[in-house]
């Protein structure tokens, strides 16, 4: 009896994401106009990594992170403090696995997957990147530090974990999800948080402005990564999946 209840529920939400799943053609130009953009940070990035590597911090660094904390208030602290928290762990794989059962759960098989793929391979490339700069945290003799963290600095791991899993998890909503009041809800608080985030790491002094920098634009590669093989993927794994589904392309 308990299974068929699960069983029933499982099929209603199937049912249910069906229905708010916007058309093949739709997410084919969305997906093209959003790897578009992501794709042209590359050189970006490549510079600001080269002039990193040699410089510890920049003028320009100490004075957005003072001009920042000059806006104390609790309400402030406790913003700033709540957009980074889902970045620590143990919590930001807790969430990510969540999504992506939630994901599984709908009906979503190859997002699932491909979330997790996301969650994995985005901190992968932060840390190697980290470990080659080796840039040092700020210092509480500069600026304040609400919290002393012992890894490298460059690029800011929050940064480009938030655009590279939580961008991808925006990418799908946008592009997978017809128009509705539901969907504009999840793009506006994901879409606050990506963007937030950075003033959030600065503003607790925990990462320079150029450590957020490389991170947005760092992040954005390794999510186009993501997408790629995101779409890679759609064409041969779970095709007939239950929504959302994508027959391989057959020749002419």
């Amino acid at each position: 009896m308990a299974e068929h209840t699960v069983e029933k529920a499982k099929v209603q939400a199937e049912q249910a994401a069906k229905a708010d799943v916007t058309s093949r053609p739709k997410r084919e130009r969305r997906t093209y106009l959003f790897e578009i953009g992501l794709l042209a940070v590359v050189g970006a990035f490549t510079s600001l990594m080269a002039v990193v590597k040699t410089t510890p911090s920049f003028p320009i660094d100490v004075q957005i992170t003072r001009t920042l904390q000059s806006f104390r208030s609790p309400i402030f602290d406790a913003l700033m403090n709540l957009i980074s928290w889902p970045g620590f762990s143990p919590q930001v794989y807790i969430i990510a696995i969540l999504i992506a059962l939630i994901w599984y759960w709908f009906g979503f098989h190859w997002e699932a997957v491909a979330s997790l793929v996301a969650t994995i391979f985005t901190p992968l490339v932060n840390v190697l990147v980290k470990e080659y700069i080796r840039r040092p945290r700020p210092g509480p003799d500069v600026v304040e530090v609400f919290r002393i963290l012992d890894s490298y600095s460059f690029p800011s791991g929050h940064v480009m974990y938030y655009v590279g899993f939580f961008g991808f998890m925006w990418f799908l909503v946008y592009t997978l999800l017809k128009r509705s009041w539901h969907r504009t809800m999840l793009l506006v608080v994901v879409g606050v948080f990506v963007v937030l985030i950075g003033a959030s790491r600065i503003y607790l002094g925990q990462h320079w402005a150029t450590d957020v920098l490389g991170a947005y634009l760092l992040g954005s590669v390794t999510l186009a990564i993501v997408l790629w093989f995101y779409r890679w993927g759609k064409k041969r794994f779970f095709v007939r999946q239950p929504v959302a589904p994508e027959e391989p392309k057959t020749a002419a």
